[in-house]
C-alpha cells in the first residue's frame, strides 16, 4: 500500500537555500473537481511525467499511487486542463533529513512551502531555522486548491493565515 505521511510549513527566510542539493521545474494539473474523495493529477517535470491518485486518510497521512506515463500523453492531458500550478521544487538535506521547498510561480507567486515526508505521524521532527507556521491540513494551501483558487486571488481571511511569525 502506498502511503504518504507529510507535514507542510510556510517559510520565514531564505536560509534554506544553503541546503539545496538539486532542483526541478514542475507543472501539474488536476482532473478532479473537488477535494472530497480521490484527487487525480498529472505532473510534468524536467525528468518525467506521472499520473497520481491521492486520497486523504487521517491526520497528515494520504494514500498516494503514482505511475509514469509517456510525456506525449501528459502534454495532451495538460493542454486540456484549466486547474494547473507551476513551481520550482528544491530538494534539501538538513540534519540528515530530506526536505522539499516549492516556490510557486505565476498566480501563486510568491508563495513558498516546505514539506517533509515522515515514516509515521509520531516521528520527532527537528525544525530548521527557515520554518515558520505549520499549514498541514489547511486545505486552501493544498496544491489542488492553489490550482483552483490561486494565492494571488485569496481574500483577506485566507491571507491572515499567510502572515509569517
Amino acid at each position: 500500500m502506498a502511503l504518504e505521511i507529510e507535514r507542510r510549513f510556510l517559510i520565514k527566510n531564505d536560509s534554506w537555500k544553503e541546503f539545496i542539493i538539486k532542483k526541478t521545474y514542475i507543472e501539474q494539473g488536476y482532473l478532479s473537481n473537488t477535494l472530497d474523495g480521490w484527487i487525480i493529477r498529472v505532473r510534468v517535470s524536467s525528468k518525467d511525467s506521472k499520473i497520481t491518485l491521492k486520497k486523504h486518510i487521517k491526520g497528515f497521512t494520504n494514500f498516494e499511487f503514482e505511475y509514469s506515463i509517456p510525456r506525449r500523453d501528459s502534454e495532451t492531458i495538460m493542454s486540456n486542463l484549466t486547474s494547473i500550478i507551476k513551481k520550482e521544487r528544491y530538494f534539501l538535506e538538513v540534519n540528515k533529513k530530506s526536505w522539499i521547498i516549492d516556490c510557486f510561480k505565476e498566480n501563486n507567486y510568491p508563495l513558498e512551502i516546505a514539506e517533509i515526508e515522515l515514516s509515521n505521524e509520531e516521528e520527532d521532527l527537528f525544525f530548521p531555522s527557515f520554518i515558520s507556521k505549520e499549514i498541514t491540513g489547511l486545505t486552501h494551501y493544498s496544491n489542488f486548491s492553489l490550482a483552483n483558487n490561486p494565492f494571488s486571488e485569496w481574500k483577506e481571511d485566507y491571507l491572515t493565515t499567510f502572515k509569517i511569525n
